[in-house]
């Protein structure tokens, strides 16, 4: 049975991998090699910094030879509710001094309004029960505390147009999200880009990105397309993703015309609303 991922048990795990490891007669790298796995993220779990994913526990479990140890005792994250391909994702989130968003279509999570977040949250396919929604949206909402304080992390966001514009939960929802996030801009708690239309094809077409900084560990991105998403560390894709980033930046507004775009968007919505 998987145990409650914290500080202490992620520290026992990697201690247990690390005897494993040297009974074995192995050295990270050669364990690296073996399991298909980077000699650094090794590292990281045996000093309890990182979690491996389940697939990172099958391959160390059958290099090893340990019987399935690995999966059984892999900690999870809390009972926490969110998409499976997010939960790893989700927990650098909580660690990061320093996130730099890309959202095309979205607003993202951590800026997500309750109303806004539980229109999400209810569509999709296969339907969702309201149990089920409200687990979700008491995990997303719980996610936007990391903004509650200055302290960290230095979160830029850069949204495509596309999502001032989609209409999610109608005209009064639409209002009060963005003046969330210009509420956000104007205290200096985010910095905001918008990408505009007129831009056309630009660099993040692809997708939503994620890139995150850490005190003491590599940065690393997280991708995410339809219902499914990656954490990558490897330095040279890591790197990469961060560039592309930049080169889209270049061609967004600056963060002061975004906030007014955004300003402008939102009494549109109002008046919108008022007419309903």
């Amino acid at each position: 049975m998987a145990i409650e991922d914290n500080p202490e048990s992620r520290t026992k795990y990697g201690e247990e991998l690390r005897e494993r490891r040297e009974a074995a007669g192995l050295t990270q790298e050669a364990l690296s090699q073996r399991a298909v796995m980077s000699r650094t993220h090794i590292a990281h779990i045996e000093a309890g910094r990182r979690r491996p994913d389940i697939a990172d526990a099958r391959r160390l479990d059958q290099v090893l030879k340990t019987g399935g140890l690995f999966e059984r005792f892999l900690p999870t994250l809390d009972g926490k509710k969110v998409a499976e391909h997010f939960e790893e994702a989700l927990e650098f989130e909580q660690q990061a001094s320093v996130i730099r968003e890309y959202a095309p279509k979205l607003v993202p999570g951590i800026l997500q309004t309750e109303e806004y977040a539980r229109e999400v949250l209810g569509s999709g396919s296969p339907p969702k029960s309201a149990e089920e929604r409200d687990k979700l949206l008491v995990t997303r909402l719980s996610r936007a505390r990391i903004l509650d304080t200055f302290d960290s992390p230095v979160v830029w966001t850069m949204l495509d147009e596309a999502v001032l514009r989609r209409p999610i939960g109608g005209p009064a929802t639409m209002c009060e999200q963005l003046r969330h996030i210009v509420m956000l801009g104007e205290s200096r708690r985010i910095r905001v880009h918008v990408l505009p239309f007129e831009v056309g094809a630009h660099a993040l077409l692809e997708g939503f990105v994620s890139l995150m900084w850490f005190d003491d560990l590599p940065p690393i991105a997280y991708v995410e397309g339809l219902k499914s998403g990656r954490v990558w560390e490897l330095p040279s894709v890591v790197r990469q993703c961060q560039e592309v980033y930049d080169h889209a930046l270049g061609d967004a507004l600056s963060h002061r015309k975004s906030l007014a775009l955004i300003r402008s968007v939102a009494e549109d919505y109002e008046h919108d609303a008022q007419q309903q």
